[in-house]
């Protein structure tokens, strides 16, 4: 969807490779702490998106590819290839490694993509309140939609996935991707259902709202409550236990066929722990965590690198209530001060000249290292912010007079605190009342509903967040799309974004971005504020440490840490 300019290579940042720590003794278990908030262990729902899936479970939950270093697509041929076919219709070949089992003995199939599709293509539905709503709370159909068919026989290795004709996905291997693909097989024993690819092929909406239920649901994960028989892993680990004392423990998966994880056992420690406390007691091989989000950290014995994420640190804006007119939501854009939270937060411990974190970020959807970037923002320059003499007629043209935004965020999270009280001094001054909405247990989804803006990162990740093709910045725009926690709807906007998911023609993406970035700087259903800025640290001795400043966490290659001390 983007071509880019490399400007940072994060892949290129390796931390705690010391010369001579093969002498030390090797830790047999390593503490991973990261700013994910793990709600759910399928990363195609909207809270398993959300709450960090793919930066926890990579490696538990495997896929054809996973995000890599620089935010691209990498392929994991240990759980099989994929390969476009050539033709007049879009056709992938998909074959799963034939060694491929579950830790729980079942062999991996075909089954598990017609899972995944059916889930993702939006095309089962059911009554609502508004008429039909779709079955499956899934995060994003992109792409997904436009697959006509898998063909796939039960139980089989290989599947052919057929698009539409007429249509074309370019970023085709964002698909079936790692934390995304679920155990078919739990799915159909868990609701009652002989075979999924079956149930998918008749139909059956009775049939297929039990498979929904279970996929929306079954996989959440609450501390200290966990039957660990429906979380089986496809990948080096496997999830053990999880308790709020004691973390999400990862173990070695035994039946894993690639090659074995270099450290037996991971523990990842959520956004909710108390990290200083795990830091003074040495539980933490690995941070990867939002800059300046945890004061005064002592990172002393630790390889620091204060790198741009992918991630776009902005605000969601509601579309009722307060914000319930475009005007209100520009009157707002005009007050929050997006250079200077860019000069005082948005850059920490690293000066970027151009690209990623080089200043207030323009845009919603393109990369700041995008060859499209600085032609397609123009629009922007209305909003350095701080104008709080254009924001009172705005208001005015709003019929809103004195409102107050309440501004919602996963806590604690000083930087993110720092934030909402910087906006509020710069819009007091428009009347406009900034209210500090922040809680350990806030999620995105209670937005127009108890707060009228989410901070958090692409889609309103608290955590890790973002990649190269940017499929999530567009789905949370997107009509109807689960990470859309705005419920943002413009059908204009929804044809660029569909036509830039086809179409690779340089003059056509420089004018489909214009037009998007113009069209939502109009109708401002978020604010871009600059690029999500992350620590990410490996303590001494840690070998095969790589920052990876996307959605997939330093947490991306954990089966390859080996930690010496």
């Amino acid at each position: 969807m983007r071509q880019t300019i490399g400007v940072l290579s994060a892949g290129a940042l390796v931390g705690g490779a010391l010369a001579g720590c093969s002498a030390k003794n090797q830790v047999p278990s390593i503490g991973y702490a990261v700013d994910a908030v793990p709600l759910s262990y399928n990363g195609g729902t909207t809270s398993g998106a959300n709450g960090g899936a793919a930066a926890i479970f990579s490696r538990v939950s495997t896929g054809f590819f996973y995000t890599g270093p620089d935010g691209q697509p990498v392929a994991d041929t240990d759980y099989g290839t994929a390969k476009q076919v050539p033709g007049d219709v879009q056709t992938i070949q998909y074959r799963l490694n034939p060694d491929g089992v579950y830790s729980d003995g079942v062999p991996t199939s075909c089954d598990d993509l017609v899972l995944e599709w059916a889930a993702r293509s939006g095309r089962f539905t059911k009554a609502g309140a508004g008429g039909q709503v779709p079955m499956f709370d899934a995060a994003s159909t992109a792409g997904y939609r436009d697959i006509e068919k898998v063909e796939c026989q039960p139980g089989s290795k290989d599947a052919t996935v057929v698009f539409r004709p007429g249509r074309h996905f370019l970023p085709w291997q964002t698909l079936f991707g790692a934390a995304n693909l679920m155990p078919a097989h739990i799915a159909a024993q868990s609701a009652g259902v002989p075979s999924v690819v079956s149930a998918v092929q008749t139909a059956d909406p009775t049939v297929m709202d039990k498979l929904a239920q279970f996929w929306n649901t079954g996989w959440n994960l609450t501390p200290d409550k966990l039957d660990t028989k429906l979380f089986p892993s496809s990948g080096p680990y496997r999830i053990d236990s999880y308790s709020a004392t004691d973390g999400l423990v990862l173990v070695k998966n035994e039946k894993w066929w690639g090659l074995p994880p270099r450290t037996p056992r991971i523990v990842v420690w959520p956004k909710n722990t108390d990290l200083k406390q795990k830091m003074s007691d040495k539980a933490v091989g690995v941070v990867d965590i939002g800059a300046g989000s945890v004061k005064d950290l002592d990172l002393s014995g630790f390889s620091v690198n204060q790198v741009p994420g992918r991630g776009a640190e902005q605000l969601v804006l509601a579309t009722s209530g307060v914000f319930a007119s475009s005007d209100a939501r520009r009157a707002f854009a005009l007050c929050v001060p997006r250079k200077t939270l860019f000069d005082k937060l948005g850059h920490p411990g690293f000066d970027q000249k151009s690209g990623l974190g080089s200043g207030p970020l323009n845009s919603r959807t393109t990369q700041a290292d995008s060859l499209y970037y600085a032609p397609s923002t123009g629009a922007a320059g209305k909003y350095p912010g701080g104008d709080t003499a254009g924001a009172q007629p705005a208001l005015s043209s709003a019929g809103v007079s004195n409102p107050t935004v309440r501004v919602g965020y996963r806590a604690p999270d000083d930087r993110r605190a720092q934030t909402v009280a910087m906006i509020a001094d710069a819009c007091r001054a428009a009347g406009i009342t900034v209210v500090d909405a922040g809680s350990p247990t806030f999620v995105p989804t209670q937005l127009g509903a108890g707060v009228d803006a989410v901070l958090g990162s692409t889609a309103g990740a608290p955590g890790p967040a973002g990649s190269l093709s940017g499929i999530g910045a567009a789905a949370a725009l997107y009509t109807g799309q689960g990470l859309n926690f705005g419920h943002y709807g413009n059908g204009r906007y929804d044809a660029i974004t569909d036509q830039l998911a086809a179409d690779d023609d340089s003059t056509n993406v420089l004018n489909l971005d214009t037009e998007a970035e113009n069209l939502l700087w109009n109708e401002m259903p978020t604010i871009p504020l600059f690029d999500t800025p992350r620590t990410i640290a490996f303590g001494n001795g840690m070998q095969s440490g790589v920052v990876n400043p996307t959605e997939s966490g330093a947490g991306w290659n954990m089966d390859r840490w080996v930690l010496r001390r």
